[in-house]
């Protein structure tokens, strides 16, 4: 990688926010910045890992807090270099993503941000073809391949740009 550390961003239900903190230091040791979800943040620091702070779901008055979360991380999403969604087994359902996640999956598109997915798309979301329109990089699992696959999806980047430009006469 280059001589200045990338920001990843990481995106993901909060019912896997244990798991991102886990997955920050992994990534902090392979050379990256990190940026984990302001729940996230609070709950490392408290080590309550409980939903508790989802007061919305009994409160509808509450969903403003929950709007502010969401701005706040696309505000994050916009100044990192790219996301990557921690996308475990929920309710039964392998790889989850949910639509919060797809819509911060969307952020990044629009921002021409590399998208990486620790694990394949699940195929039996309802939203299997936004979230393979987004063209995600899947890891398959493996933190350890962020690196090269990050410095891959520059350089193809790179070269998309380059097939940009107008032919020289």
């Amino acid at each position: 990688m280059s001589n200045t550390k990338p920001t990843i961003v990481i995106c993901s239900s909060a019912s896997f926010y244990r798991q991102a903190v886990e997955v920050d230091a992994e990534l902090q040791k392979l050379g990256f910045d990190v940026v984990l979800p302001k729940s996230a943040r609070a709950m490392k620091a408290s080590g309550d890992y409980s939903l508790t702070h989802q007061t919305w779901h009994t409160n509808p008055d509450d969903y403003p807090k929950k709007s502010e979360l969401m701005r706040t991380h696309f505000d994050e999403i916009a100044r990192g270099d790219a996301i990557l969604i921690l996308n475990y087994e929920k309710h039964g359902q392998p790889n989850y993503i949910g639509g919060n996640v797809l819509m911060e999956m969307a952020m990044a598109l629009f921002m021409h941000r590399p998208i990486f997915l620790l694990n394949p798309a699940p195929e039996d979301s309802s939203f299997l073809e936004e979230i393979l329109g987004t063209l995600p990089i899947v890891l398959d699992g493996d933190i350890g391949a962020l690196p090269d696959a990050y410095e891959a999806a520059l350089a193809a980047r790179g070269q998309a740009e380059l097939s940009d430009l107008p032919d020289a006469a």
